[in-house]
């Protein structure tokens, strides 16, 4: 008892010497600041309070770090799905409406000498069935020119065998990688394609059959590619699939992809000829609408995270009061007012929030910028391309984003502070000296 009130009375000339060094404290000033530090620091009878701040900083900090690195895998999802759909498809696809596109050599040019537009490609395109000796499978045929292949970044920097030159002499193909693993094949090596619009007899139309040497093999990355994909020259493409001096559509290539709206009114001008123009947009619309609506779900999950984690700081701060409701009393009846005492708790709850918001901050930038080595170090082989179509966990950091996780993060800890700050202003010193 004689130890308790001694230690008492030291506690009670210290702040007595605090505040009247401080004389009339002015709104956050050195004086609260000072008490909300010590407030803050472990005692023998406050240990559980600073265990409690501790869990709470970490809390904030694992929501926050959650928050960063989630939103930003899902960014870089939507990116390289989006780099690589409209990096192989077009932007733009024109395709006939009253004729065939038997003029599309004159009509690729004039739609390529549009302001914004990067490339208009002439291809045909048919399904049919590849196989060789070792497999079978269904495929997309991509009839396409030499010149507009080797243009197409997507595909002529990511070939990983065999090489573009002459491409146009009709002999050869070029198939994806996970293709060329399903039937077993190699550059030099040869495919048969296989298709229902053959030539027409008297007895209907037969099915053309044709074996092709493979010219090279090319990954993209994302697994529908690569495993239907197969390119063939344009002149034996229309040869294949019967449409001698025809294509199927002309994909357009535009600088800005998101201004494809823009574009419309243009192109059909220069088109001067009626042509349906559809867009990476509508083509794509189910599936990178299902990439918002889930990227946006787990915002609202993951923020959960963190409402728990001030939740933690309310408790904390109870603790404190209950604790501290002694001192609070010494300090009323010196001359604190009840605005100094609440200001003294909202700035430890500020404090635990800063803390714990930076710590999150610094945590999930770290893991998102070494999100690739971790994924190999730590789960080797765990990623599915075949499930998830990209081959590793892609990450793109938006920095308007991370503002609006900090900004929220904090507002919610600088939130959670508020009732144990009023109840701590309300404490009767009377009461508090007589039970604290």
């Amino acid at each position: 008892m004689a130890g308790s009130a001694t230690q008492t009375g030291g506690r009670t000339a210290r702040l007595a010497a605090l505040l009247g060094r401080a004389g009339s404290t002015a709104p956050f000033s050195a004086f609260e600041w000072i008490i909300a530090g010590r407030y803050l620091r472990a005692r023998r009878r406050g240990g559980g309070v600073s265990v409690v701040a501790f869990f709470s900083v970490l809390g904030i900090a694992l929501g926050v770090a959650t928050l960063i690195i989630v939103l930003s895998v899902m960014n870089g999802f939507r990116s390289e799905l989006m780099s690589k759909i409209i990096g192989i498809n077009g932007h733009v696809f024109a395709t006939p409406i009253d004729r065939t596109f038997t003029d599309y050599e004159d009509l690729s040019e004039r739609l390529a000498k549009v302001a914004g537009v990067r490339a208009a490609i002439p291809l045909v395109e048919g399904q049919a069935f590849a196989s060789s000796p070792y497999g079978g499978s269904g495929v997309l045929v991509r009839g396409v020119r030499g010149a507009d292949l080797d243009g197409m970044a997507a595909i002529s920097k990511s070939l990983r065998g065999g090489t573009l030159e002459g491409f146009d002499d009709g002999t050869g193909v070029i198939i994806g990688r996970r293709l060329a693993d399903a039937l077993g094949l190699q550059p030099g090596d040869n495919i048969t394609l296989s298709t229902p619009k053959g030539s027409t007899t008297p007895f209907g139309t037969a099915p053309r059959t044709k074996s092709y040497a493979v010219k090279a093999v090319f990954e993209i990355g994302m697994t529908e590619f690569d495993s239907t994909f197969v390119f063939m020259p344009l002149t034996e493409s229309q040869a294949f699939f019967n449409k001698e001096g025809d294509v199927s559509m002309i994909e357009i290539y535009i600088d800005h992809p998101d201004e494809v709206g823009a574009m419309r009114e243009p192109l059909e001008l220069a088109a001067e000829r009626p042509i349906l123009l559809t867009d990476w947009r509508q083509r794509n619309r189910t599936f990178f609408g299902a990439l918002e609506v889930e990227r946006n779900v787990m915002f609202l999950i993951l923020s959960l995270i963190v409402v728990v984690a001030t939740l933690n700081i309310v408790s904390g701060l109870i603790l404190l009061v209950r604790d501290k409701s002694s001192d609070i009393a010494i300090l009323r009846t010196m001359g604190a007012t009840p605005g100094t005492v609440m200001r003294v708790f909202l700035i430890n709850g500020a404090l635990i929030g800063l803390v714990g918001t930076l710590s999150g901050l610094v945590l999930g930038v770290v893991i998102t910028l070494n999100i690739k080595p971790i994924q190999r170090v730590l789960f080797p082989g765990a990623w599915d391309p075949t499930v998830r179509f990209l081959a590793e966990i892609p990450a793109e950091m938006n920095s308007g984003e991370i503002t609006v996780v900090v900004i929220t993060a904090f507002l919610l800890s600088l939130a959670a502070t508020l009732y144990p700050s009023w109840r701590a202003a309300r404490l009767d010193p009377v009461q508090a000296l007589r039970y604290g």
